[in-house]
């Protein structure tokens, strides 16, 4: 079977890179955007920085933020409700990977309206049609949604969230621009770096990894491992190789997919309203652990990756341990906690049963069971 590279038609990246916004609109004919943006943006002006510059070329816009942290159906379908009324020919999603996931099914759906049911977009989906074209510009460094055939929505009736994978869904064009990111605060920074470690890791370990991505999700481990701490710091290096790290992990998963750290932090997200990083975070060392058996020679290069010394001299057990241990170290250094304290005994199997069935799991480069989730699960209690 071939593999397959799918990427933005364009992209942007470094300060200032927002004023690529006016002139892709402008070449592209578009009429007017639907920026999508969620409250808090907007109340702290980051979503200004975009909007100022379409009234300054007097581009006609409007804005929709009914957008919460899990995206849920219900702000999907808010959304192309809002979407149609504006008259809009085009998306500008600002924000992180709640306006960026929730953004794609709106433009999903107003392309396909034949699956108008948010549920059926699940798994990986026969839409027909591109989706509304989108431009894409971050303001957090993790989730790389500008860049993924990816997104997640939330589904609280069932509490549950569930995965769609669609090369439909893919921004036009994504706008990388670290000015963005600059007020993120320390918490959602470090939770945000520590999901795109996530992605890397997983990417590059996931049963469908090739030399290509390979490329991509090692010097984005490198980049995000030297660059997280600063990042969390405030500092210009980190919020710059933060911005450049989790886009470049993006290019490598959205093509070959993760495992079950994402599948069991999608279901904590989904039963405790777990922030997706965080969540990420804390499973991450755990199945790192768990999955050490089935990664050949991979963790002695994550370890080097992260700044490991030595690795060359040692065993390969030492050097799966280090790599996990360095996990660790830079999740603890920039301040995510180890244990989920919500987590009940009780609850394990039905987050067992979520993760088994999330659109991750198959993935994994180790096969697992319920049993060993609930095991995994048990962990971070």
């Amino acid at each position: 079977m071939a593999n397959r590279i799918m990427l933005n038609q364009t992209s942007y990246h470094g300060a200032g890179a927002i004023s690529e916004i006016v002139s892709e609109a402008k070449s592209h004919g578009f009429k007017k955007a639907f920026v999508c943006s969620d409250p808090d943006l907007i109340k702290f002006n980051v979503t200004t920085k975009v909007t100022e510059l379409l009234d300054k070329e007097g581009l006609a816009y409007e804005v929709y933020s009914d957008i919460k942290a899990n995206p849920t159906i219900e702000n999907v379908q808010h959304g192309v409700q809002a979407y149609k009324k504006a008259g809009a020919d085009y998306i500008i999603a600002i924000g992180g990977g709640s306006s960026m996931d929730t953004s794609k099914a709106i433009g999903i759906i107003v392309a396909n309206p034949e699956f108008e049911d948010v549920r059926s977009l699940e798994g990986v989906a026969p839409t027909k049609n591109p989706c509304v074209p989108i431009i894409a510009v971050p303001t957090t460094a993790g989730t790389a949604a500008e860049v993924t055939i990816n997104y997640v929505i939330t589904d609280v009736e069932r509490k549950r969230k569930f995965v769609c994978v669609d090369p439909h869904d893919m921004p036009i064009v994504a706008v990388v621009d670290p000015d963005m990111m600059a007020s993120m605060p320390k918490g959602l920074t470090a939770s945000t770096g520590m999901d795109a470690l996530t992605h890397a890791i997983e990417g590059y370990t996931t049963k469908a990894a090739w030399e290509m991505t390979d490329m991509f999700h090692i010097k984005a481990i490198e980049i995000i491992g030297k660059s997280l701490r600063g990042a969390v710091a405030n500092t210009k290096e980190g919020r710059d190789g933060m911005a450049l790290g989790q886009y470049i992990a993006g290019m490598g998963f959205s093509n070959v997919g993760l495992g079950i750290a994402h599948s069991m932090a999608h279901t904590l997200g989904a039963v405790y309203d777990t922030p997706h990083g965080v969540a990420c975070a804390m499973m991450l060392p755990i199945v790192m652990e768990y999955n050490a058996s089935c990664t050949g020679e991979k963790y002695r290069e994550i370890a080097r990756a992260l700044g490991v010394a030595g690795v060359d001299a040692m065993s390969q057990e030492e050097y799966r341990k280090a790599a996990v241990d360095a996990v660790r170290k830079l999740s603890e250094d920039v301040g995510i906690p180890a244990k989920l304290t919500a987590l009940k005994e009780e609850d394990l199997q039905f987050l067992a049963e979520s993760a088994y069935a999330d659109a991750c799991r198959p993935g994994n480069p180790k096969d697992t069971s319920v049993e060993d989730l609930k095991e995994l699960f048990r962990k971070v209690m």
